[in-house]
């Protein structure tokens, strides 16, 4: 949620972290000798204005506004659990304004940067746990000028202005995927986060219910075969073939992944970055990982119908192959192998296990109000798998941003290959024998669990039950 209060970058260095929560002060203008602040009207008295003008050294006049605003614009601009340095300056005309955007990025939890310019204004937002937020606007004349800084850092061609340009900034903490595009008032710069170590990334913090656990490390252990699993960008799949690799990863196996990008490293595994301007695809680098004597092969994504033949015909000569597809659902991935080109009877014998996945926004404990169920507010071909009466919404407080959410939790689909699945398969018959099966539960059915267990909203797994 924006807030009412918009705060400069050029200005919100001029009272720290500390002082705006204790004061419950946001700078509004800040001149030669005079600073005004908004203040909450609860706050409002001369005790608190002489005290501020003796450790900030300027006359202070106070704007008092609303309790709700100012809570909202403190969470948005001076989270107590930020770590940044109150006394660096976040001016864009120094040279540390993108390093703390950075630092901050990281405290926040956030997974993309978005630099956007328009035709009178340009803003930086971030996305937090799935959400963008906006974080500052920026003058034009400084947006400029900050895009010619994140491409230095990224060694691109900063007189480049008309055609994208990719590249890289590697940070202390973690690496950044940095993506330049030139739109109609200027370029765009999205900046994606990437952790640089994987080596505390395990299977068992990552949502899966115990009964899905033991099938999926049951899948892991056969030495060939081909586990798949699907979602759409960002839900988290890499995560999960990341914790696979930390498990599978120790002495007695070569394991070869190809990537793009590689957005974890692990120490002991054989990591490609893909570049299709060179010829370096999946299937490409595929083939070349056959010659160098691999048990496990992880590729980024199976994109078309060669990379998937290969990946199929790699797990029948004795390796594991792990590989990410985009479908709607773990049975559908079946489908998506079959109009690939891949005859099901390859997929039968191959197959070790086909796992979808979403990441759902959890909702804050702090301020969450339960609802009435209305059965019109679900989606209309929705087929309720028992009756509910209540639900949670989201509300918004300081401890959520204001966005009602905290955190994320995964679902799963997991589609287990067992002798009626092999045979289901090599018929085409696996879309029927699943679809009223008591002991198989879509995203759809696991979405509706959490919901019940007030632990998302209706609102947040609404396009689940949609399209599944």
């Amino acid at each position: 949620m924006t807030p009412n209060i918009i705060i400069l970058p050029e200005i919100r260095h001029a009272v720290s972290n500390d002082l705006a929560n204790q004061y419950r002060i946001l700078p509004k203008l800040m001149l030669q000798d005079t600073l005004e602040l908004y203040v909450d009207h609860s706050n409002n008295d001369e005790n608190n204005k002489e005290e501020l003008e003796l450790f900030l050294g300027k006359k202070i006049i106070f704007h008092p506004i609303d309790t709700i605003e100012i809570e909202r614009a403190l969470s948005i601009y001076y989270r107590k659990e930020r770590s940044l340095n109150p006394k660096k300056s976040l001016n864009v005309d120094k040279g540390d304004f993108l390093e703390n955007i950075f630092d901050e990025a990281k405290s926040l939890k956030c997974s993309d940067i978005h630099f956007e310019v328009y035709e009178d204004s340009s803003r930086i937002r971030f996305r937090i746990d799935g959400q963008l937020i906006e974080r500052y606007k920026i003058e034009r004349d400084n947006y400029l000028e900050l895009v010619n800084k994140v491409k230095i850092k990224a060694k691109l061609n900063i007189t480049e202005k008309r055609l994208p340009q990719d590249g890289r900034i590697t940070n202390e903490a973690f690496d950044i995927r940095v993506s330049i595009l030139p739109t109609l008032f200027g370029e765009k710069i999205v900046m994606r986060l990437l952790g640089q170590d994987a080596s505390n990334i395990d299977l068992s913090t990552l949502g899966l219910q115990e009964e899905e656990l033991e099938k999926y490390l049951e899948a892991v252990k056969k030495p060939n075969g081909i586990i798949l699993i699907s979602g759409p960008t960002g839900s988290g799949k890499t995560t999960t073939l990341y914790a696979t690799l930390r498990l599978l990863n120790d002495s007695r196996r070569n394991i070869v992944t190809v990537e793009d990008p590689i957005e974890y490293t692990l120490k002991g595994i054989n990591q490609v970055q893909l570049k299709e301007d060179i010829g370096l695809t999946f299937s490409s680098a595929l083939k070349s990982f056959l010659r160098q004597d691999p048990d496990v092969i992880m590729l980024g994504e199976i994109r078309d119908s060669e990379t998937a033949l290969m990946a199929i015909r790699s797990s029948l000569t004795g390796h594991l192959v792990l590989s990410t597809i985009h479908t709607n659902s773990a049975i559908g991935t079946i489908s998506r192998l079959i109009d690939m080109g891949v005859p099901s009877y390859l997929i039968a014998e191959t197959l070790n296990l086909s796992v979808a996945q979403r990441l759902i926004r959890k909702l804050c404990n702090h301020c969450k109000k339960e609802t009435v169920c209305n059965p019109k507010d679900f989606p209309l071909n929705f087929k309720f798998p028992h009756p509910i009466f209540s639900y949670y919404k989201p509300v918004g407080c300081n401890e959520c941003f204001h966005t009602g959410y905290k955190g994320r939790t995964a679902i799963y689909e997991v589609l287990t290959i067992d002798s009626v699945t092999i045979e289901a398969i090599k018929n085409n018959t696996i879309t029927k024998l699943y679809s009223d099966s008591e002991n198989y539960k879509s995203l759809s059915e696991k979405a509706f669990e959490i919901l019940v267990a007030g632990e998302t909203s209706l609102e947040e797994i609404y396009p689940i039950l949609i399209n599944i």
